[in-house]
């Protein structure tokens, strides 16, 4: 039988939507299995705690569980790239941080681009980092410090917790925007070097609210911290911005999706992420580790990734900092 044109291009056009309907009946659906959360960090760590408290959230809200996956190494690019060559159907997911911001421009040979191939979901929360010293240095202050530091070029030490790591980043800005000569020691993680600031075998750090112990004991000297407002953790110091106009660092976290996933998959991610950092559990236990709710749209929070990447490109060209 021979159909007419009308009833021809009628189920045809009817076919070719079945796809489409198919994929939007699964995205409102989502999730229909339990959900790997990449982390780039070994279990135990700060990233790792917070990203199980976003997975445990996850779970409880959307019926499903929210694994976490350790996946270290590479300074985070291990975890990123799995999440980017696995499938875009919301059930592999990326715990991104700053590190992944630096790394776009520090490593020059990655096999994806963040940019392009991770597609922003939700910000999750922020935290900033304190300038410390050892008390034996004579500076109080932060313009004491830069002028301690320039009447001693070369002879103050700046450790952090890796080379290309968000601690290093936010010295070398510092030296960018003050011209001020330090020479990078790095270490294999925060906690050795925070040792090491402690026995005097190097001056400052730009550190994780992890030190907070160590300030209030009086073993180490906290001279600003990195926001551009203060720390409730540390309401007695001032930032490095009220001394170093424009200076800002703060550390965040994220959750991304490989490229091409639905729509519907992220909306339904985002809003049940953002209901959860109003939830006065989530927040407390993010005050607890020194963090605060940092909720977005995927569209600002696609923008604030746009704009870190690009200002950290800036500090490891000016720095010249290549990955280990």
């Amino acid at each position: 039988m021979k159909l007419p044109r009308r009833s021809f291009l009628h189920l045809a056009a009817g076919a070719a939507a079945l796809p489409a309907l198919s994929r939007i009946a699964r995205a409102q659906a989502y999730p229909m299995r339990p959900v790997r959360i990449i982390v780039g960090v070994t279990p135990g760590a700060g990233l790792d705690i917070l990203a199980r408290l976003t997975g445990q959230r996850l779970s409880e809200r959307l019926g499903q569980q929210f694994i976490i996956e350790n996946r270290p190494g590479a300074g985070t690019n291990i975890a990123a790239e799995a999440v980017v060559r696995a499938p875009p159907d919301g059930y592999t997911l990326l715990f991104a941080t700053a590190a992944n911001a630096i790394n776009a421009t520090l490593y020059e040979k990655l096999n994806f681009n963040f940019l392009r191939d991770i597609a922003p979901v939700a910000s999750f929360a922020r935290a900033p980092l304190v300038m410390v010293i050892n008390p034996s240095l004579p500076a109080k202050t932060v313009p004491e410090f830069i002028a301690y530091a320039n009447a001693n070029p070369g002879k103050v030490s700046m450790a952090s917790s890796g080379n290309g790591t968000p601690q290093h980043a936010a010295g070398e800005l510092f030296k960018m925007m003050t011209g001020v000569d330090m020479v990078h020691v790095p270490y294999r993680g925060g906690a050795p070097a925070l040792t090491d600031l402690i026995s005097g075998q190097v001056q400052v750090i730009f550190a994780d609210l992890s030190s907070v112990e160590y300030i209030r004991a009086g073993k180490l000297r906290g001279l600003a911290v990195t926001a551009a407002t203060r720390s409730e953790a540390l309401s007695d110091l001032p930032t490095v911005g009220d001394f170093v106009p424009g200076y800002e660092v703060k550390g965040w976290l994220g959750v991304g999706a490989p490229k091409n996933i639905a729509v519907e998959i992220i909306d339904t991610l985002n809003r049940e992420i953002n209901a959860g950092l109003v939830d006065p559990n989530v927040k407390a236990r993010l005050a607890e580790l020194g963090y605060e709710p940092f909720p977005s749209s995927p569209a600002d929070f696609g923008k604030f990734l746009a704009d870190d990447t690009e200002k950290w490109a800036k500090v490891v060209k000016f720095a010249g900092i290549k990955a280990d």
